[in-house]
């Protein structure tokens, strides 16, 4: 491998993101980008139903930015029917094959009695057994965001292919007041958490971001920690903490060889760059195929010879390049 040719790819490499986000792109379909249906539990106190209210704005007027269909259960005084029964309607209607993103937004409590997780509804409280039932039949892109006390079961429950799980604790047993929820409504629009500068925020960096804000409000308030939040998205049900990561790459290895998580969670993008908003579902699906498979590729690299690493790196950036023009 000559240097040259090296350069080239590590600025191959450098160049994709940004070069994503300054793009021309095409005049933006007025179809719905991405389905959020948003839940605000049962508040058993005035000021954290006003709290959850809050949080839910952020999340609808990003859904409104994004051009994404958006409900929400839970924040209205009266209900034609229980939370828990609308929600399980929502989700018997949605396409289960469909390429377009579907976003599960959950703020509120939750318990844990050692062997159910619940999450805390104004009614029958929807535990997350129940809500794995639901989604089972769903091949479609899936987000569940669980901002509530006593969540980590539900990453346990919820972890599967293709889906993005995030709880605001890491074990049924933090069950104090959750506050990672206002922070990651916070983030999911806010131009700051843009790690990788490419123009847009994704989840995963969303979640770097409130996780940072969780430690330091407990930091600053002198007091110990109640919550730790976990995100999982390669399917083994065990999740990684904010602190495994530096930037969007995780920094410590699985056991086992098992991918790390973040991959999947960086394609998330509720509120979409230009360049994002120009392609259909279908070019955009295969353009983060090929991301994945580059990433994949490096990962591996020290188990492939010079030349096969780069004769497939070439191959698979030369077909990316097509989406950069």
């Amino acid at each position: 491998m000559s240097w040259l040719r090296l350069g080239l790819f590590l600025s191959l490499l450098a160049w994709w993101p940004a070069r994503a986000a300054a793009a021309e792109a095409p005049a933006a379909t007025n179809a719905p980008r991405a389905r959020v249906l948003l839940v605000a539990g049962a508040p058993g106190a005035e000021e954290f139903g006003a709290q959850f209210a809050a949080w839910a704005s952020h999340w609808e007027a990003a859904a409104r930015k994004a051009n994404a269909s958006f409900s929400a259960a839970g924040l209205a005084t009266s209900n034609s029917a229980p939370d828990r029964e609308q929600l399980e309607a929502w989700l018997k209607a949605e396409p289960k094959e469909t390429a377009t993103e579907l976003w599960l937004v959950f703020l509120g409590h939750g318990t844990y009695d050692g062997k159910d997780a619940k999450f805390n509804l104004r009614g029958p409280d929807l535990t997350a057994a129940e809500l794995a039932a639901w989604l089972l039949p769903f091949h479609r892109p899936v987000a569940v965001i669980v901002s509530a006390s006593a969540s980590g079961p539900f990453l346990n429950a919820l972890s599967a292919p293709n889906r993005v799980i995030i709880t605001a604790t890491r074990a049924g047993s933090e069950q104090n007041y959750s506050r990672f929820g206002q922070f990651l409504s916070e983030a999911i629009d806010n131009p700051q958490t843009d790690l990788d500068k490419d123009g847009q925020v994704s989840l995963l960096e969303a979640y770097l971001y409130a996780s940072r804000q969780t430690a330091e409000f407990y930091k600053l308030a002198g007091r110990l920690a109640t919550e730790h939040a976990l995100l999982d998205d390669n399917g083994d049900a065990k999740g990684t903490p904010a602190d495994w990561f530096r930037g969007v790459r995780a920094v410590k290895k699985a056991r086992e060889n098992v991918a790390l998580d973040g991959a999947l969670a960086n394609r998330f993008h509720l509120v979409q760059n230009a360049a994002d908003r120009g392609l259909s579902l279908e070019k955009r699906q295969r353009r983060d195929e090929l991301e994945t498979a580059v990433e994949s590729l490096i990962a591996k690299k020290i188990q492939l010879s010079e030349d096969d690493y780069y004769n497939q790196l070439e191959k698979l950036m030369l077909e990316l390049s097509e989406f950069y023009p």
